[in-house]
């Protein structure tokens, strides 16, 4: 490792599955990194609900990544591992990178094609904030579901780091938008970032709700995460050729629903999940997002939802705020140093 490099560094782990309590610091040798690796200095790092999972024990990481929660970064590139300078990233450039984990450290390692350059008008704490919400958005909503302008678009928990990056993408391709919260402070919040219409979920039916502002048809495209029973209501809140993504399932992992309604409407049922999916096909998404999006960043055009910010000794406040439900976009940890 580079002379400029410390030997060890401090890093927050799951000391045992539980609640937030159980996120500690601890001291860690620095990774070093392998073939088509960066080994990032890290400036701060994303906190997103699969971390929470992977706290409880549901969401363990996959084989030969590291343990340590985090799955976006933002920060310098510290050291380069054989061949990743193809990537064209040099010691230094400033970047904000998906990770396969790791993030909640002073260093994190990753795949040098899952680094994008920190869009010009933000800081790291911002961009920190980027890549696991706009790489699912974007693979989810645009490549799987293909969502066109001039279409629709309904996403559940509209006020979240997904719901409010899915808003302003949807909406910057010329998209209509429709979304649920849970509070009036929220559904203000998501018809500020261009949603059409947000449905307070404790209030209204969605369902009648969508029909109506569509004149019957209902929307093009639905991008779920709470499934259970969200899903058959969702089915029928989508038009003829619609199409049904799921990328979570915090309302239940399990539903039933009448077929026919899939056959009549001739409905496309998908999703996805993005941790486990290979180095390759993550880097292809991180190229659709640099030159399709990053440019939308640059002018300012869209931009991350910030709540709050914690030092990374913090985690657990972080994971506490989290689980709290009661944040408008991203939380966000920052390392000093």
């Amino acid at each position: 490792m580079p002379p400029t490099i410390p030997a060890t560094m401090t890093a927050i782990e799951i000391s045992a599955p539980g609640g937030p309590e159980v996120l500690r610091a601890t001291t860690l040798p620095v990774p070093e990194p392998g073939a088509g690796e960066v080994l990032i200095r890290v400036a701060a790092a994303g906190v997103n609900r699969p971390d929470v999972l992977q706290r409880l024990g549901g969401y363990p990481p996959p084989p030969g990544a590291s343990p340590l929660p985090g799955l976006e970064v933002a920060g310098t590139v510290a050291a380069l591992g054989a061949g990743a300078e193809a990537a064209g990233l040099g010691i230094g450039d400033a970047v904000c990178a998906l990770t396969p984990g790791g993030g909640y450290a002073e260093y994190c390692l990753t795949p040098a094609a899952h680094c994008l350059p920190i869009p010009g008008p933000l800081g790291p704490t911002e961009a920190a904030a980027l890549p696991e919400t706009y790489f699912t958005v974007w693979t989810n909503t645009f490549d799987r579901a293909r969502l066109a302008a001039g279409e629709s678009l309904l996403v559940h928990g509209g006020s979240s780091g997904i719901g409010t990056t899915a808003i302003q993408l949807a909406r910057a391709f010329g998209a209509r938008v429709f979304t649920t919260a849970g509070s009036a402070e929220k559904c203000a919040a998501c018809e500020e970032l261009g949603a059409e219409r947000a449905i307070n979920y404790r209030e209204e039916d969605f369902v009648a709700m969508v029909k109506e502002a569509t004149d019957g048809r209902g929307v093009d495209v639905v991008l779920d995460m709470v499934g259970g029973d969200y899903f058959p209501r969702n089915l029928e809140t989508l038009a003829v050729d619609g199409r049904h993504v799921s990328i979570a399932v915090l309302g239940g992992a399990k539903t039933s629903f009448a077929i026919p309604t899939v056959m009549q409407k001739r409905l496309i049922v998908t999703g996805s999940t993005l941790r486990p999916r290979s180095i390759a096909d993550k880097a292809a998404i991180a190229g659709s997002l640099r030159e399709k999006v990053w440019p939308l960043l640059e002018s300012g055009a869209v931009r991350p939802v910030m709540h709050a910010t914690f030092p990374l000794a913090q985690a657990a406040a972080a994971h506490a705020l989290m689980e709290g439900g009661s944040h408008i976009g991203k939380i966000v940890l920052t390392v000093d140093g």
